[in-house]
């Protein structure tokens, strides 16, 4: 058991976990024993003998359960990384019982009537107090026995399901893949990319977690297209029936807590507070944005000289856009190689802005191969923390893009911070990585969420980083996606991968002149998931859903976003962030950050643009904040006022 390298602090810098030394039978002995040990620590604390007091109750909870933190955070990164049918099984196994953990926490009666008693005047410590206390509420502390015996019932079954739905759908990106036994039916690909796909003497092409594959814009074969989109939208249908059940099982849960839905639960404690207020936000997009998909449908329609399906949308927009704009997605490919995208693109961005200096670190492993650390330092030199970046697909890692934490920062524990980025970009069978400008910008957002965690500069790690609402969390990443195509950077690093050559000045000029363009296929397939989402989570108790495709599309219908030729960036089926990640009633939250990312953007372009006097200020009134002060008091410290939405529907092509 000593052996077990969870039970004690890594000894590597930053307290990077040691990869190259944790094997999978570490893992259920480190939950479990991690487990045990926090449930001590509690109940020492529950059962103090002095008298209720902040450092005593709310700061020891911050520095209870520290092997189990350990052991979660790698393992549930190594889950969507790297996993394996190992793995899986693990996951099936300790699911349920950390769901009882939890339970057990939250519902302890001694710690809750504790925790009542705290007072406190200091700022941060009054902010995390009240989380504390209003997490605890949300979690059932003040129910009868009773309805916390049914509240357990539910959250282990929930569990239990979304460990099923992430798992299933993991398979499925796999099974599911579109294969070719002739490379000839991939024409529209280049060579390196067709070679790239070449497995057991034939050509797979694994799905993407959302409903319109990239290869659609490019695949010159109309049958082959279909085939594609048809085993995106089918993927997992076993996933169907398991939403079907969670929604139900939610909806119960919320009428217990005392909430009419799911959605009213989850948003009372974002910035958003109210069912209200997501939905007059969202009517005031739907209109415009429906208009201008179906327009720009008749315009798709004329160049290809017949009626279009949904394969054939991605396609024949690109062949507008060529017609129209004169600009080719496809040609700024070889400007944007990964490593100098990295290097001399989002490194030197954040650079220009806040000071820091990244520094590879080859001595420091990752999970696979594929990983590289780099070691973080601010303008003075001080070290910062470490950057880890995964930017490959492979079949054992999840669909989409996303930032979590190995280490949390965190005075408390005098820790810095380890961040971690994950892309899904084709590894190429040899020769550069060269992105399309959708992973481009993909790669800038993502790296948004890692400065958030960075800059952090808060004492407990319950609100470190990105550790804030649900609704809030994405804005800064989308604000450092302003960064892709701001003059200076874009010619820093956008250059030819075998010429040197910069990209030229009238591609740069065809993609700005092109941007709004497709905005109407862009929105609605954002906002039909969305209202599906809403749909989904706004059941009352009691009414369970037995035939989920037909609810999906009488959703769609009812929220009047149902454009036949653009299906919901996600169905139901294969739509992770609701049902097996955090955003379930708060996938709304991507275009309520972007309300504030529009007005941010403005503000950076009023006041001078990339200079350190304005990164400094965005880094100081709310990167470096976390969640240890209300969000919308961060922005408004930041910005200078209360947010529009007018920067949005400009942007957007729908004021």
């Amino acid at each position: 058991m000593a052996e077990n390298p969870f039970f004690a602090p890594s000894n590597l810098p930053y307290e990077l976990p040691p990869f190259a030394d944790i094997r999978e039978e570490h893992y259920l002995p480190a939950f479990r024993r991690g487990m045990a040990e926090q449930l001590a620590e509690v109940d020492a604390i529950a059962g103090s003998a002095e008298p209720p007091a902040f450092d005593n109750t709310i700061a020891a909870l911050e520095r209870s359960g520290r092997i189990l933190d350990r052991t979660a955070t790698v393992f549930y990164s190594i889950a969507a990384a790297d996993s394996s049918d190992g793995i899986m099984e693990i996951e099936k196994e300790i699911s349920p019982e950390l769901t009882r953990h939890s339970d057990a926490i939250r519902l302890n009666r001694a710690l809750w009537a504790r925790i009542k008693q705290v007072t406190t005047e200091a700022p941060e410590e009054a902010w995390l107090l009240e989380k504390y206390r209003d997490d605890f509420i949300r979690a059932g502390a003040d129910l009868s026995e009773s309805e916390q015996d049914r509240l357990r019932e539910l959250n282990e079954e929930l569990s239990r399901l979304s460990t099923d739905f992430a798992q299933s759908l993991l398979k499925a990106s796999t099974e599911s893949a579109l294969v070719v036994e002739d490379p000839k039916e991939l024409d529209g690909f280049d060579e390196a990319r067709i070679e790239s796909l070449r497995k057991d003497g034939k050509y797979v092409l694994p799905l993407l977690n959302f409903t319109a594959q990239p290869g659609l814009a490019q695949l010159t074969n109309r049958d082959v297209r279909r085939r594609l989109y048809e085993l995106s939208v089918g993927r997992a249908p076993g996933n169907f029936e398991v939403a079907a059940r969670m929604a139900t099982l939610r909806a119960e849960r919320a009428a217990l807590l005392g909430f009419p839905s799911h959605a009213a639960y989850s948003v009372a404690d974002q910035t958003a507070k109210t069912v209200e207020a997501v939905e007059e936000m969202l009517g005031q997009l739907v209109g415009p944005a429906v208009r201008n998909a179906k327009r720009e449908a008749e315009e798709l329609a004329e160049m290809a000289g017949f009626d279009i399906e949904p394969w054939d949308w991605p396609y024949y927009s690109e062949k507008v856009r060529q017609a129209r704009y004169d600009f080719d997605a496809a040609a700024m490919r070889p400007y944007f190689e990964l490593n100098r995208v990295y290097r001399d693109g989002i490194f030197f961005a954040a650079a220009k802005l806040y000071g820091v200096t990244f520094t590879e670190r080859p001595d420091l492993g990752g999970y696979h191969p594929d990983v590289t650390v780099y070691e973080v330092f601010d303008e003075d030199g001080s070290r910062l923390g470490l950057f880890v970046l995964d930017p490959y697909a492979r079949e054992t890692k999840r669909g989409g893009a996303w930032m979590n934490n190995l280490v949390d920062q965190s005075f408390l524990f005098g820790l810095r911070p380890v961040v971690m980025n994950n892309l899904n970009v084709t590894k190429p069978a040899s020769g550069p990585t060269l992105l399309t400008y959708d992973e481009v910008n993909t790669a800038f957002h993502e790296f948004g969420h890692a400065l958030h965690g960075l800059f952090s500069q808060v004492r407990f790690p319950r609100v470190s980083g990105t550790s804030v609402p649900r609704d809030f969390v994405e804005y800064p990443s989308q604000v450092n996606e302003m960064w892709v195509t701001w003059p200076e950077i874009l010619a820093n690093y956008a250059k030819h991968h075998e010429t040197g050559e910069p990209m030229p000045a009238e591609l740069v000029a065809k993609l700005t002149a092109a941007e709004k363009f497709n905005q109407g296929f862009k929105t609605v397939e954002y906002l039909a998931a969305t209202l599906l989402d809403w749909a989904w989570h706004k059941l009352a108790p009691g009414e369970p859903v037995t035939d989920a495709e037909a609810f999906e599309s009488a959703a769609l219908a009812t929220a009047q976003i149902a454009v036949p030729q653009v299906r919901p960036r996600y169905r139901t089926n294969y739509f992770a962030h609701i049902f097996s990640g955090g955003y379930s009633a708060g996938y709304y939250s991507y275009i309520w950050s972007e309300v504030l990312d529009a007005e941010s953007v403005e503000w950076f372009k009023e006041n001078g643009g990339l200079t350190r006097e304005n990164g400094d200020h965005f880094r100081r009134e709310l990167l470096s904040r976390g969640g240890s002060l209300d969000p919308l008091t961060a922005f408004r410290n930041f910005r200078g006022r209360e947010p529009s939405i007018e920067p949005l529907l400009k942007r957007r092509g729908l004021d």
